[in-house]
């Protein structure tokens, strides 16, 4: 039961971290109203969701599960999906939604799962998904977008 609780409280931690750093990428995304020179705001989002997940996204491994996507939402009176402007050169225009995103990072286990002490021990991964979206914010000169996601 320990190593049951163990695993829970690593998964648990782990999502709640990668959580909270997609919402400080986010937040700095859409307030953001320069970048240091050469970066776009796509990469500076990544930067600063790896900066905050303690370990967890280190390297470019780690910046692989990172994605940024922007969206056009829809009119005020329609019930359409919002469109995916991620490849627009003016994908963060003010009153844009920035979503970011860790998508498929694979967790693995502190203490592997034993079943029965007939068959091996299962080191499958957890698989860990969180997102988090906002409007961006008007600004009189954005930063380029760079590619995303």
């Amino acid at each position: 039961m320990i190593f049951v609780l163990l695993n829970i409280a690593w998964g648990v931690f782990a999502q709640s971290t990668l959580q909270r750093a997609v919402r400080v990428g986010v937040r700095y995304g859409i307030t953001v109203t320069s970048t240091p020179t050469g970066s776009c705001l796509t990469d500076v989002v990544k930067s600063t969701v790896e900066a905050n997940s303690l370990g967890l996204l280190n390297g470019t491994t780690g910046l692989g599960y990172v994605k940024v996507h922007y969206f056009l939402p829809p009119a005020a009176s329609s019930t359409t999906a919002p469109t995916d402007v991620s490849t627009a050169l003016n994908a963060d225009a003010g009153g844009n939604i920035m979503q970011v995103s860790v998508q498929g990072f694979s967790l693995l286990p502190i203490v592997p799962r034993i079943f029965s002490w007939k068959q091996a021990s299962d080191e499958t991964p957890f698989t860990v998904n969180v997102y988090a979206a906002d409007e961006i914010e008007p600004n009189r000169t954005p930063p380029c977008v760079g590619t995303a996601p």
